[in-house]
């Protein structure tokens, strides 16, 4: 993976459609053709933290960003905008425990293992706090060409 210069590291907004208090990672640390490790400390005013962590389920969500924070990051090489996607589902998302701690940094890692030329995507992710593995699942996502043409056709 390639590692990311200081200004890069330091704002991933940059790579992902979300704006405002939705986008709930902090930094984009490392890149490569096929994977992506992001990070996240949890703080008392993170979106989701009830009393001493964020609940466990929420580690979906971070997953669900890292990616889109890769194929943002993918966009841009390519000279395309970043666009919106959707996550299709979750498979097999395992956490070791309940919550991530408040004060905890926390690594997201996510390795694409398919990308259909329809925008279908899967990826193997992980959550790490240091040394131990907090959470796991595979995510599927799709990414339309137009997203809003998607929408509108959806509604149909």
């Amino acid at each position: 993976m390639e590692q990311l210069n200081a200004a890069e590291s330091l704002d991933i907004r940059r790579f992902l459609p979300h704006s405002g208090v939705m986008v709930l990672l902090d930094r984009l640390l490392e890149v490569g053709p096929e994977e992506l490790r992001a990070e996240v400390i949890i703080r008392p005013d993170s979106m989701f933290c009830e009393g001493h962590g964020v609940p466990a389920w929420v580690g979906v969500e971070y997953m669900a960003q890292a990616i889109a924070a890769y194929a943002g990051y993918s966009a841009q090489l390519r000279g395309e905008p970043v666009k919106i996607g959707f996550l299709l589902g979750t498979r097999r998302y395992e956490a070791s425990r309940p919550a991530f701690a408040v004060g905890r940094l926390l690594t997201i890692y996510v390795h694409r293992m398919l990308q259909a030329d329809n925008g279908i995507g899967a990826f193997e992710c992980r959550i790490d706090a240091g040394s131990e593995q907090l959470a796991s699942a595979t995510i599927t996502v799709f990414q339309p060409a137009d997203a809003a043409v998607f929408l509108e056709g959806s509604t149909e």
